[in-house]
């Protein structure tokens, strides 16, 4: 029974049944015509197709039937079911009734799918609550893991400098090494020869002097250039050997003062 039916009289539910015979042969009439008209349908010679855009014919039959249904619909004015007011309220009782259940369908549909809603809003809302724990926790973790490798980097760098220096420095001491025996071989001292063989011919020793050794000038001249580039000269001292001088001097390894003859200084070859 329907939720309306205990509102509706007994005359009126009598009524009722009188229209819904005066619909039912209405209804048969409306089915009478409609295959009244498949006949004539089905004894039409169909429409031949062109050989060619078969979709766009198709396309146009389609949009011309579409044209012809719409400007019927235009042209169609509604009509009542019935005059007899009793009939119509019951009609319209009823189909409140069918729109009521309807909607009560509807109703308990987005229920059901608000509490899903709220449901996966939820746990979803739960998951982004452990998901942003875990960014922080791995935010903190990078920031720590950054900071021991810069500590980390620092340290290295520090190391690789001292050791690079170290070698450098055992390079330099190297070097040195290397060209004081060079110039102590190839460019010796005045030795004690020389002194023998003046007295043996009667010449008058000169009072003997301590010499500088070569790489020891150059050494000297070497670092007063890169301490003091501003005044890179040396004052030539009496233990300067004056062949070691000439020497330099005549090579371009070292080069006079131009107002002081008494001062030198090692060419710039860095420059």
């Amino acid at each position: 029974m329907s939720a309306f039916q205990h509102d509706i009289p007994s005359d009126l539910l009598t009524s009722s049944l009188q229209g819904n015979e005066e619909l039912l042969q209405h209804y048969e009439e409306i089915w009478a015509q409609i295959g009244k008209c498949q006949n004539q349908i089905m004894v039409m010679e169909p429409e031949a197709l062109p050989n060619s855009d078969v979709q766009l014919f198709l396309l146009m039959m389609k949009a011309k039937a579409l044209t012809a249904e719409y400007e019927q619909w235009q042209e169609t004015s509604p009509k009542i079911i019935s005059n007899n007011q009793d009939i119509l309220l019951a009609a319209g009782k009823e189909e409140l009734q069918i729109v009521d259940h309807d909607l009560e369908l509807m109703l308990s549909t987005v229920r059901a799918e608000n509490i899903k809603l709220n449901s996966d809003l939820e746990r979803e809302q739960r998951w982004l609550a452990e998901q942003e724990k875990v960014l922080e926790a791995l935010n903190g973790k990078l920031e720590d893991v950054k900071n021991q490798n810069e500590n980390i980097s620092e340290k290295s760098a520090f190391k690789e400098l001292k050791t690079k220096l170290e070698k450098l420095k055992a390079f330099r001491e190297e070097l040195l090494s290397a060209f004081g025996d060079f110039l102590e071989e190839h460019f010796p001292l005045p030795d004690e020869h020389e002194s023998n063989f003046k007295k043996k011919k009667g010449v008058s020793e000169e009072p003997q002097v301590q010499w500088i050794r070569l790489h020891v000038i150059l050494e000297t001249l070497i670092n007063q250039l890169m301490n003091t580039p501003n005044d890179p000269y040396v004052i030539v001292k009496d233990e300067y050997w004056p062949p070691y001088i000439e020497l330099l001097l005549r090579y371009g390894i070292a080069l006079r003062h131009p107002a002081d003859a008494k001062r030198i200084r090692v060419e710039a070859f860095h420059q």
